[in-house]
């Protein structure tokens, strides 16, 4: 296996003023912090924003232990030279590998998965032909490369699987048009689990409820549900009907922004709520000039939720109209570039005129040079202390919902330490 040049550990630092309150009571620390993450219990939602410093990864384990991968990239981001971050726990193995080991360690179900699901065809999501471990597989006379999904599925078993495109890949327009390169590798991987494990694919439907639906006791958790409410330039309204932003795309012949064909999820548990919607950012131009950004036609149609996942990466992303309408008690965002998570995304995440009271800004990593460059601004006092060295980012809402707990884990090594950790009460509904 070919190695990947290993980028060094982080330096430490201590909590900011604005998150002491967060901490136990004297200000001690977190009773988890330095002990092995509890394991999933049955009625709780968790979540686990992978770290490896080179793509975006979350596991999800729903309240009866159905659960699903969404998003399982690879590609070259060390050769970003000095914008690249620390590739965890070491450079020895890929992505892929280190995803799965994780997944295997955390599921309940060991590594067999229910669900696979790509938010979007974009390399570090996905993975790509071209980067990946030792020699590409050799099936029906194609080459796939053990990148992202196809390496993890060396370890683990998915049964079913969500596509924006799937399976004519030609919505709003053939998927050619836009960035090809995920999009090859991820065809041949699908065909190939499907002949191989009997994957059975889906197209994600916009506006449908529970598509991503518990498999194991779905009854005994009432109170829990997923709305798919993005994808294909598609956003679910506050109505019920599901807007087409990008219905003058029919017959166009030029470049799509991947991006901005996502797909988005809202999940609610009782009176906790999270949003995820991959990689919402830029925008696509009308042949008339205008431009239409993804979040803030969505924002309109959003409530507040109590945990939000930044759209790509929190870079040229987080419009202070969307920030407006999750108004987050926690942002967090899977980074693996030094340019995520700019000054511009920081400022408007903190800014209390958009919306008052505490929040918690919570990536996998804020790397010491971003904060000594960034130093004296009042925004630092709302990000984890725990991001100063990079890890795993840990979401467990309680059996209900009426309670949820953020931790950080160790991505150093697979002990599962935590290095901190921030309890809530759940806000937006009820």
């Amino acid at each position: 296996m070919m190695a990947v040049p290993f980028i060094g550990a982080a330096g430490s630092a201590s909590a900011g003023e604005g998150q002491k309150a967060l901490l136990s009571e004297g200000g001690k620390a977190h009773p988890l912090t330095g002990k092995k993450l509890p394991p999933w219990k049955p009625g709780e939602f968790q979540v686990h924003f992978i770290y490896t410093g080179v793509c975006e990864s979350m596991f999800w384990i729903l309240p009866d232990g159905t659960t699903m991968l969404l998003d399982c990239g690879d590609h070259s981001a060390w050769k970003r030279g000095k914008l690249a971050l620390w590739i965890l726990p070491n450079g020895n193995r890929y992505a892929g590998e280190w995803i799965a080991r994780y997944v295997a360690r955390v599921n309940p179900n060991k590594t067999d998965v229910d669900y696979m699901m790509l938010s979007h065809h974009h390399a570090d999501h996905g993975g790509v032909d071209g980067w990946g471990a030792g020699d590409p597989v050799n099936w029906k006379g194609q080459k796939i490369w053990r990148s992202g999904f196809m390496l993890a599925a060396e370890t683990l078993k998915f049964r079913h699987g969500f596509d924006r495109g799937w399976p004519d890949f030609n919505d709003p327009v053939p998927d050619e048009q836009g960035d090809t390169a995920c999009l090859s590798h991820m065809r041949k991987t699908i065909a190939y689990l499907q002949e191989r494990d009997g994957l059975k694919m889906e197209r994600f439907q916009v506006g449908a409820v529970n598509q991503v639906a518990m498999r194991r006791n779905a009854a005994g958790h009432p109170a829990f549900s997923i709305t798919n409410i993005a994808g294909n330039g598609k956003i679910l309204c506050r109505d019920g009907h599901v807007k087409d932003l990008f219905s003058w795309l029919r017959g166009y012949k030029g470049w799509i922004n991947e991006n901005c064909m996502s797909l988005g999820l809202m999940v609610q548990y009782g009176p906790f709520r999270f949003y995820t919607a991959g990689d919402f950012a830029e925008y696509m131009k009308k042949p008339d000039g205008t431009k239409v950004r993804m979040e803030d036609s969505i924002a309109p149609e959003l409530d507040p939720v109590d945990v939000a996942k930044m759209g790509h990466h929190g870079c040229y992303s987080m419009a202070t109209p969307i920030v407006a309408a999750l108004r987050a008690r926690v942002w967090t965002a899977c980074v693996w570039d030094k340019i995520h998570l700019p000054e511009a995304t920081l400022g408007r995440l903190a800014d209390r005129s958009t919306y008052p009271g505490p929040r918690l800004i919570a990536p996998g990593v804020f790397t010491p040079l971003k904060r000594f460059e960034m130093a004296g601004k009042s925004f630092l006092s709302d990000i984890a202390p725990e991001s100063f060295e990079a890890g795993h980012v840990v979401l467990t809402v309680a059996p209900g919902g009426k309670t949820y707990n953020l931790a950080y884990v160790t991505a150093d090594d697979e002990s599962m330490k935590v290095t901190g950790a921030y309890d809530f009460t759940s806000r937006c509904v009820g």
